[in-house]
């Protein structure tokens, strides 16, 4: 995302000769056009897909290593230097949501980057803290204020690894008043499991019942996750979108055209 979010400077059907406007202007003109002439059942959308800052469990992780993590560490609640069930941003992890908010008041400001109209996250601690970091104080439009919204399906690959339980629901509706909980979430975990990790067969299914959701009854055009590397990966694949593997405080924007 250090790059205009790596839109690419190139021509659309909807310019007009003459007139001026950024590129990230431009697009959303084009990004209108394609949804004011896409036939019956068509809808084009484009994802703000965010992953959260660096969290206590990639510390251990990276300590560890991959294979012993996976091993054995990953299993446990934490271990004599730090504790990782629903794991917390370290510093560093707080320190690139503050570098993804100054990304984004950069791109409001001078690209006119269109602000996410719907703010959807994950429920597990660290994407909280991620999105409250990026997108609170910023200087958005009146008609698109930040009003997060939770999305349990939203969350990383499931089971096994403490880091992804999530912490019971009165305990983040305690530390993040300004969230919205979708209806229905349990109050306590009920979809991880100590014995199973979910399978990419798995947790595709579960991002194209995500996605199904949102393109079926959200009607904004721009819309922000924050979530996983896992998560996005699964979105991406389902997607039919190339593999693309974001560093913690991440960013990568994708135009989807969606056909029901």
């Amino acid at each position: 995302a250090s790059t205009n979010f790596g839109l690419i400077d190139r021509p659309y059907e909807s310019d007009v000769p003459g007139e001026s406007g950024t590129q990230w202007q431009r697009f959303e003109r084009e990004v209108e056009r394609l949804n004011d002439t896409a036939g019956e059942g068509v809808v084009y959308k484009v994802l703000y897909m965010g992953r959260h800052g660096q969290g206590v469990h990639n510390v251990a992780e990276a300590r560890y290593g991959r294979e012993e993590w996976d091993r054995h560490y990953a299993a446990l609640p934490g271990d004599a230097l730090a504790h990782w069930t629903d794991a917390h941003l370290t510093s560093t992890g707080i320190q690139q949501a503050l570098a993804a908010h100054g990304f984004w008041r950069r791109q409001l400001a001078l690209a006119k980057t269109p602000a996410p109209q719907t703010h959807y996250t994950s429920p597990l601690y660290r994407c909280l803290e991620t999105a409250n970091l990026t997108f609170t104080d910023l200087d958005l439009p009146a008609d698109r204020p930040y009003a997060p919204i939770v999305k349990e399906r939203l969350r990383e690959v499931l089971g096994v690894h403490t880091c992804d339980q999530r912490s019971p629901l009165p305990v983040l509706r305690s530390a993040f008043p300004n969230f919205e909980f979708e209806e229905g979430m349990a109050e306590e975990d009920e979809l991880w499991s100590a014995t199973h990790r979910e399978t990419n067969d798995e947790i595709d299914v579960r991002m194209k019942s995500l996605l199904d959701d949102v393109f079926g009854s959200d009607g904004a055009t721009f819309i922000s996750f924050t979530s996983h590397s896992g998560a996005i990966g699964s979105l991406l694949r389902v997607l039919g979108h190339r593999e693309f593997r974001l560093l913690t405080g991440g960013v990568v924007p994708v135009l989807v055209r969606a056909e029901r």
